[in-house]
Formats: C-alpha cells, sequence, structure tokens
C-alpha cells in the first residue's frame, strides 16, 4: 500500500511594518503620556467630580488615579500599536536575556544609581547654587502620613518605574525604526524626561535627565528592558522612603 507523506504546513512568520515617520512619530506621542493624562484628567474632573485639589493641597487620590490608569492606557495603546506593526512585546521589550537575570541586575544596582544621584546633586549645588530654585521638594504633599506615602510608592513604582520605561522602550524602538536612530531617540526623550521633573528645581531635573539618558542607554546595549525598568522602580521606591525619613526628622526646611 502507498503511503503519502504530506508536509506539515509551514508556520507563518509574521511581517514586521515599520511604520512610516508620520505614523511613527504620531504613536511616540499618543505614548508619552501627555495626551493620554490630558485625557483622564478631563474625563475624572467633568465625570466624576474629582479635582487636583484638595483641602490640604495637592489631591493624593486624584494624582494617584491619573497616574495608575495613564499606565494602564499606555500600556494598552504600546500593545495595539505593536499588533499593528506586526510585533510582538517580547520582541521589542524582552530581547534574548534571561528576564530573572535583568530584573536582578537591575535592582542590585539602585544602591549605586542612589548613591552616583545624591553626589550629582549635591555637585550640581556646589557649582551652580542658583539651580537650587526648588527648596522644598513637593514630594512632601505626598507624605503627610505613612498611609499616603504607601501609596505614593506604589505610585512611582508602577506609574514610573513600570509605565515611564515602557514609554522609553517603545519610542526608542519607534526612532530605532523611522525616526533618525535609537541614540537620537534616547537624547530626545532624555531632555523631555528631564523636563518633567522640572517641578522638583532646576538641579533634580539636570540630574533626573541625566538618570533617564543612562536608563535608555541600558535598554540600547541590552535589547531588554528589564534592567532599567527594575533599577528605576528600586530607584523611585528609594526616593520615597527618603523622603519620608526627611519630611519625619524635619530636614526637608
Amino acid at each position: 500500500m502507498e503511503v503519502l507523506l504530506q508536509a506539515e504546513p509551514a508556520t507563518a512568520v509574521p511581517v514586521v511594518r515599520a511604520p512610516a515617520w508620520p505614523f511613527a512619530l504620531l504613536q511616540s506621542l499618543a505614548v508619552s503620556g501627555i495626551p493620554t493624562q490630558v485625557l483622564i484628567a478631563t474625563v475624572l474632573i467633568f465625570g466624576t467630580n474629582m479635582g487636583p485639589y484638595s483641602s490640604e493641597g495637592i489631591s493624593l487620590e486624584f494624582i494617584a488615579t491619573v497616574s495608575l490608569l495613564d499606565t494602564a492606557l499606555v500600556a494598552l495603546l504600546i500593545r495595539v500599536f505593536l499588533q499593528v506593526s506586526g510585533e510582538t512585546s517580547r520582541e521589542v521589550y524582552l530581547g534574548q536575556r534571561p528576564a530573572l537575570g535583568e530584573l536582578g541586575r537591575g535592582l542590585a544596582l539602585v544602591p549605586v544609581t542612589f548613591i552616583v544621584v545624591v553626589a550629582l546633586v549635591a555637585g550640581v549645588r556646589a557649582i551652580a547654587p542658583w539651580l537650587h530654585n526648588v527648596t522644598v521638594s513637593p514630594l512632601e504633599a505626598f507624605m503627610r502620613n505613612p498611609l499616603d506615602a504607601a501609596i505614593f510608592a506604589v505610585v512611582v513604582v508602577l506609574a514610573g518605574g513600570v509605565r515611564e520605561e515602557l514609554q522609553r522602550g517603545f519610542i526608542l524602538h519607534r526612532f530605532g525604526q523611522s525616526l533618525g536612530g535609537k541614540w537620537v531617540g534616547n537624547a530626545v526623550f532624555g531632555l523631555a524626561f528631564g523636563l518633567g521633573h522640572l517641578d522638583q528645581g532646576w538641579d533634580i531635573a539636570m540630574v533626573i535627565g541625566l538618570l533617564g539618558l543612562t536608563w535608555g542607554a541600558m535598554y540600547i546595549r541590552r535589547g531588554s528592558i528589564l534592567v532599567s525598568m527594575a533599577n528605576h522602580a528600586g530607584f523611585n521606591g528609594a526616593q520615597v522612603v527618603q523622603q519620608l525619613l526627611v519630611t519625619s526628622l524635619g530636614l526637608g526646611r
């Protein structure tokens, strides 16, 4: 009896369609946090009567709600944009390196990052004291009690460490495809990242901008976002602990 052998159908390989530069730019702007946060804040203010200020000043409830909802929305937009271009989150964000090793490396570098940032801030203030134009950290508004500090810690870890590194990775990826290269994207995003911290003072904005460039370089060099994400989240958590200690000891004024 003759047996007919049929070849297994070849598995279809997803076709990556890098977007043209106008669409890459629009996608990068869409996930930058500005349009999504404006949208969410508008809905909360006019749809739920939740305002950005309370009787005690800046509302932690409002900031936390906007930040966490924005994290989810940005992650969703990135997923949609990658799917449209035939890409996967694993390819863009994880690369070929073991995930646990990358996370562990990022966390292990947190003390180094913290010490370097403290040294840089002290150096900038010694060389150019006029850049220290904010004497009371705005973070103090979220440190009124340990519960507020705990809530804020969750916000800065998720909305800071996770969301901002997702944004950075996607934007650098799109720059690498259509907007002049990943290193150009790192410079642009690093500048924007620093300017986003101007409320903490020119000195802090400058150092945080340099820190953002470092996190971007980690992603570019290693092909994985996990080192910078773990390091960013750990650094933000350490900042909350530091600010809580400074506030509780009355050293912030």
